[in-house]
């Protein structure tokens, strides 16, 4: 019998003969399609009131959009000015939760510089703008958890930002928001779905809808992994298929009732001394805005906001895109940085509602639930730091359609009290961080990295290391992580590809120079002696790596979307 909460093989195995009926159980309450941050948000929903649950995910937990976002965990300052009240205020109430009850050990305070250019005017109208900013925060349950905004001086800026040019500004305003490892945030959301009962299987392409009359009743789906067809039955299915939404819709027959535009967003990833900060930057672009976010030793730098039409499974960053970010940035910067300062660049696509011809950086980011059919309930739109809004919002619409052929009652939300796996014990822990460090034999700067990554379940990491010594040893190529990172992502983590744990479960293939492919034969071999690869299939893992970094790499030369796409699309995924 599997552990609740472990993503292991066997779970994948256990959980596809749950949601067909071959292990003896009767159909699903609740099945998602999507596994991304909304996608297992709703899972856990609806798992935590009571209904019986499955997911689906095509490819790895997060490998869309919810893997290469910037990474904030904040209200939005920019949809403050566009009086977007409603949407600041509940991502803020959103933020405090995560960092104050349900999420301490994945998401921490970040400070922010937002350089002022004129005198008295601009400083009374952005102030007054984080102050309803920091107001709007305190309002509910959880607090702000983050320190007020302060005004500072031109010299207080160059004191704190060192190579921030000062000569174009007045001062600054700093404030804080907060940030996360978006990809380990939505595999925390599904072991936690799954640790409370929700069968969670990836690689499980949906291929069509099991009807009845008019009422969607389950999916068919293939296993990608082993070429089988599954047939899985639901009294209703949530759609939180993200930039795939239209296409499910077409699945359905669709009557058009959401329109989803895809909006590309890069970033650039530079180590952390090519700009000495000790705070992040945030200021105005033509078109939206720019940000500068310390990322342990690294910077994450974007974004961008336009529109792409080309492949949804792999957006790519062209040249002109890479230019731009770059161009943007140093002119805040007294040393220009270059091509050759980028350590790792990443593309994502946005999930934005449409149906107005405006350009993407304007389309909403609130979200919208429809049931186009009786028995599916799609959802779309919104923004990571209101996924549990969002998953909320679906399961009560779910919760509708099941009330139409049942008498099932089914309890309110519960999910802004249920902590996510690792958050209990994450304080006692770090209290304790210098006593683990002495017992463990590890350094207490690692203790403090698994702490950020793991929390209260780092005991589960330092057993491992404590039974296998190697484990404990800095990966090679990437030595900001152990061996026993890799060893866990297989055994506990749903990891089941050597890009799984390279770009999603660490992100070591945006941290490093080489993207991790110096790192790729030694993580693989890892990876082996957990999921009983061969020679040939560790060959084949490492090769295929390398070939799509290579892909990647040729698409970040091209000038035009089109021919990046064409560039990154040379090679495909693995399964």
């Amino acid at each position: 019998m599997t552990r609740p909460g472990v993503l292991s093989p066997d779970a994948r195995a256990a959980a596809l003969a749950a949601m067909t009926g071959s292990a003896g159980e009767p159909e699903l309450d609740v099945l998602v399609v999507g596994g991304g941050v909304v996608g297992t948000g709703v899972a856990l929903d609806a798992v935590t009131r009571g209904l019986s649950t499955g997911l689906l995910e095509q490819r790895d937990l997060a490998s869309g959009t919810s893997s290469r976002s910037s990474k904030l965990i904040h209200g939005g300052l920019r949809y403050l000015e566009m009086l977007d009240f409603a949407l600041v205020r509940e991502a803020l109430q959103e933020r405090g939760l995560l960092l104050t009850r349900l999420a301490p050990h994945l998401v921490r305070p970040v400070p922010f510089l937002y350089p002022l250019t004129h005198p008295v005017w601009e400083r009374g109208y952005v102030g007054s703008g984080l102050a309803l900013y920091d107001g709007m925060a305190l309002v509910g349950s959880a607090g702000m958890g983050l320190p007020r905004h302060r005004h500072l001086t031109r010299r207080t800026v160059s004191r704190i930002a060192p190579d921030f040019r000062t000569d174009t500004i007045t001062g600054a305003i700093q404030y804080y928001d907060a940030q996360v490892d978006d990809a380990r945030l939505v595999m925390t959301i599904a072991r936690t779905a799954a640790r409370h009962g929700a069968h969670v299987a990836t690689r499980m392409r949906v291929t069509g809808f099991l009807r009845e009359g008019e009422r969607v009743v389950g999916v068919i789906a293939r296993d990608l992994e082993r070429g089988t067809e599954h047939r899985i039955r639901a009294k209703t299915v949530v759609n939180a298929a993200g930039v795939w939404t239209d296409d499910i819709q077409e699945m359905v027959g669709g009557r058009g009732a959401l329109h989803v535009q895809a909006s590309k967003g890069i970033h650039l990833v530079v180590p952390r001394d090519r700009i000495r900060s000790e705070s992040g930057f945030i200021v105005r672009t033509e078109k939206s805005v720019l940000f500068v976010i310390p990322w342990g030793r690294h910077w994450i730098i974007g974004t961008t906001d336009t529109p792409w039409t080309y492949d949804l499974a792999h957006p790519a960053a062209s040249r002109a895109d890479i230019e731009y970010v770059l161009d943007h940035v140093n002119a805040i910067l007294r040393e220009p940085l270059g091509h050759e300062d980028v350590e790792g660049v990443y593309a994502g696509l946005r999930p934005l509602l449409s149906g107005e011809s405006e350009p993407t950086s304007k389309i909403s980011r609130e979200h919208t639930v429809v049931t186009p059919v009786p028995g599916l309930v799609m959802i779309a739109g919104g923004k990571l730091t209101t996924y549990r809004v969002m998953a909320r919002d679906a399961v009560d619409a779910a919760v509708h359609s099941l009330r139409t052929t049942t008498d099932m009652h089914v309890q309110e939300s519960i999910t802004d009290k249920v902590r996510l796996l690792g958050a209990e014990g994450f304080e006692i822990r770090s209290n304790q961080r210098v006593l683990l460090a002495r017992r463990s034999g590890l350094h207490v700067a690692r203790i403090d990295h698994l702490l950020r990554r793991y929390g209260g379940l780092i005991d589960e990491l330092l057993d491992l290391i404590a039974d296998r010594r190697p484990l404990g040893a800095p990966l090679e190529g990437a030595e900001d992580y152990l061996a026993a990172e890799v060893v866990y992502a297989v055994t506990h983590e749903g990891a089941r590809h050597l890009d799984d744990v390279l770009a999603r479960r660490t992100r070591i293939s945006i941290e490093t120079f080489d993207r991790g492919v110096s790192a790729a034969p030694g993580v693989a071999r890892l990876m082996a002696a957990e999921l009983r690869w061969d020679d040939a299939e560790t060959e084949r893992q490492v090769e295929w790596y390398l070939h799509r970094v290579a892909a990647e790499r040729a698409s970040q030369t091209m000038t035009t979307d089109a021919e990046a796409d064409e560039a990154r699309r040379r090679v495909d995924d693995l399964v």
